[in-house]
């Protein structure tokens, strides 16, 4: 049996464009995606952690550097410009590789730089404190 657990997560990002008219998808520093594993194309849930809205998307690069993290799209009417979000990446495994996964979790800082970079323990996913 397969069960869908957390892959990686960037925690407490900073809405930096929001552009309804624009071809779905959330535009990500790539910066980000290497420190989490997360892939273009990929699906993700985000959490506006500001007005409690939750969506789904997919993945395009942005600029290296740049710290964008744009909401294209009909998803861009969910959140906006300075709200904070959770994005999340799940995978599905099973019962033997949830043993050993590691989520990946970068905590942004106030400009979308890696602020820090945790890997949860599977114990530690269980118990982890995600009230920062």
């Amino acid at each position: 049996m397969l069960r869908e657990v957390l892959f990686a997560k960037i925690h407490q990002a900073v809405v930096t464009h929001s552009d309804p008219e624009y071809m779905g998808s959330i535009t990500i520093d790539p910066v980000l995606l290497e420190a989490t594993g997360m892939a273009v194309n990929e699906k993700v849930l985000i959490a506006d952690c500001t007005n409690g809205n939750r969506f789904e998307s997919y993945i395009f690069q942005g600029d290296r550097g740049s710290g964008e993290i744009k909401v294209n799209g009909a998803a861009a009417l969910l959140t906006a410009v300075g709200h904070r979000v959770l994005i999340m990446s799940f995978a599905q495994m099973t019962a033997q590789e949830m043993k050993s996964h590691r989520p990946k979790v970068v905590i942004c800082d106030a400009h979308n730089g890696i602020a820090e970079l945790v890997e949860y323990s599977p114990a530690e996913a269980a118990a982890a404190d995600l009230s920062r």
